[in-house]
């Protein structure tokens, strides 16, 4: 019997990596996710040790190829990952200092510099499309010019985290277009750093490693991890993508049209475009899309399912059973949409989309003493659906004008989120396959382009099918259309009072 040719999609997240199989149908053949710590050394802050996601793909590896044995022919491994991250590597690819991840924020005075460096807000955005944001690698390199100079000293090569995974499989220094995006020193419209802009920061072009179309081949394993997992000699790694974009294509949104939301540690709202659209303000994000015919329109607020975790160990503090998941839903299941008036703003550290500002606080706003603990887990809820709405209204001056939302994330597990977001939204709210397995599944299917098993992603995702759809309540749409009119005017009116919090001693 012939083998059955198979992929290998890894991603490199915040709380762990998922390392899958999935064959030439697009099922999956075989999981493992392993986990690994988050530092936070000062309030922030946050870091993690590149050497754990490396312990954490080859545990990966070595379950999922144990599990499946003989009679698999791998054929291709694709890359996926948090965004953003800086690792900073010296000229032996020795790791210089911990990664500073894509939710730290320390870097606002540097993104300041840049932002004047380019000429200002439009004149970044005539470099990149895109602001410095934060999060963005542009700023963590400027600021560990700045505050670590010893280290930038020894700084040769910097990547993002799934990018340091393909260096330790192949040996190369690479990335592909949609990773590149975010750092900020890309340019989205011609898929190629913006040299410009480097040279203005005055920072070495040689720091930067070669970016890739998604589905091209970048390296080939080592003979050594080969050996090591009995897996081919030779075996093509592709460029893969970022997670906030390659989510999207495991969702199955290559065309315009239909939008996606992701609920995970952040919220995520984007959608396909067929050209690379303006960015007025730069409220948004535009990446380089998976496809290479396409881009990507995303906005990031950095509280989500974050906020939602917080929410559950701050009330567990108090709790005299167990606060699990689904005890808590329960709890906001018995509320009416609204909140009974009660409202969240979920910016525990900072935000990003819609509003970039990292002094932004989180807040419950309008507590009564009606108001009890489901009280606060709905709001909650609300108040991240709320600002996913946001961004998709942002996206509508683009060309999106969605009537479905597909949605994923840990978040969507649960059936009342993905009523509120519909309720909230109006748009039918649908799972598919493959999406709760986040950026590996995207990564898989671009890694089977690239190895020749499907012609074009828009062909590698017909094998994607809806799960569950959940259609909008009337009754709770004018609702929430009510408290969102409400829910919009919060930030601008409280902003004045967080900078002033931020100012305090």
């Amino acid at each position: 019997m012939a083998s059955k040719r198979a992929l290998i999609g890894i991603d490199v997240g915040t709380s762990g990596t998922k390392v899958l199989v999935v064959d030439e149908a697009g099922a999956i053949l075989a999981r493992h996710t392993e986990s690994y710590p988050l530092d936070t050394p000062r309030p922030g802050w946050a870091e993690q040790d590149p050497a754990d996601w490396w312990r954490a793909v080859r545990a990966g590896l070595g379950a999922v190829v144990a599990e499946l044995g003989a009679g698999v022919d791998h054929v291709g491994i694709g890359l996926s990952g948090q965004m953003h991250g800086l690792v900073a590597l010296d000229e032996a690819d020795r790791v210089i200092r911990p990664a500073i991840l894509w939710n730290d924020q320390r870097t606002g005075r540097q993104c300041a510099w840049i932002t004047e460096r380019a000429g200002g807000l439009d004149g970044l955005l005539a470099l990149t499309n895109n602001p410095m944001l934060t999060g963005y690698t542009g700023g963590k390199v400027v600021w560990l010019r700045e505050e670590e100079t010893g280290n930038y000293a020894r700084l040769k090569r910097i990547l993002n985290p799934k990018d340091h995974i393909r260096l330790m499989l192949t040996g190369e220094h690479a990335t592909d277009v949609s990773e590149a995006s975010g750092t900020g020193l890309f340019d989205v419209a011609r898929r190629d750093w913006s040299w410009e802009l480097v040279d203005r920061l005055d920072l070495p072009r040689s720091i930067l490693p070669k970016a890739y179309e998604s589905h091209e081949i970048t390296g080939r394993l080592r003979d050594e991890i080969a050996r090591e997992f009995g897996l081919p000699r030779g075996l093509p790694v592709m460029g893969g993508g970022g997670d906030a974009v390659i989510q999207t294509t495991g969702s199955g949104l290559i065309d315009p049209g239909t939008a996606q939301t992701i609920i995970g540690t952040a919220g995520i709202a984007a959608c396909a475009l067929d050209a690379c659209a303006p960015n007025p303000g730069g409220r948004l994000q535009v990446f380089c899309n998976n496809d290479p015919a396409r881009w990507h329109c995303m906005g990031v607020s950095m509280n989500a399912g974050g906020a939602f975790a917080w929410l559950r160990q701050t009330l567990g503090a108090f709790a005299t059973d167990e606060l699990e998941f689904d005890a808590m839903t329960a709890r906001a299941e018995k509320v009416p949409a609204g909140a009974e008036g009660l409202f969240f703003l979920p910016y525990l550290i900072g935000e990003r989309c819609p509003h970039p500002d990292p002094d932004a606080r989180g807040a419950f706003v309008g507590l009564t003493l009606r108001h009890g603990a489901g009280h606060l887990v709905r709001a909650a809820m609300e108040g991240v659906v709320f600002s996913i709405r946001e961004m998709l209204e942002l996206m509508r001056p683009l060309g999106l004008e969605a009537t479905t939302l597909r949605t994923s994330g840990g978040g969507t597990s649960s059936p009342l989120w993905r009523q509120i977001q519909a309720d909230a939204t109006g748009c039918e709210v649908q799972t598919v396959s493959g999406a709760a397995e986040g950026g590996a599944y995207g990564a898989a299917l671009v890694a089977g382009v690239g190895a020749g098993i499907w012609p074009d992603l828009s062909t590698a995702i017909k094998g994607i099918a809806v799960e569950t759809r959940t259609t909008p309540d009337a009754a709770n749409r004018a609702r929430y259309d009510a408290a969102f009119a409400v829910y919009r005017e919060l930030y601008p009116t409280l902003k004045p009072r967080f900078d002033a919090i931020a100012a305090l001693p």
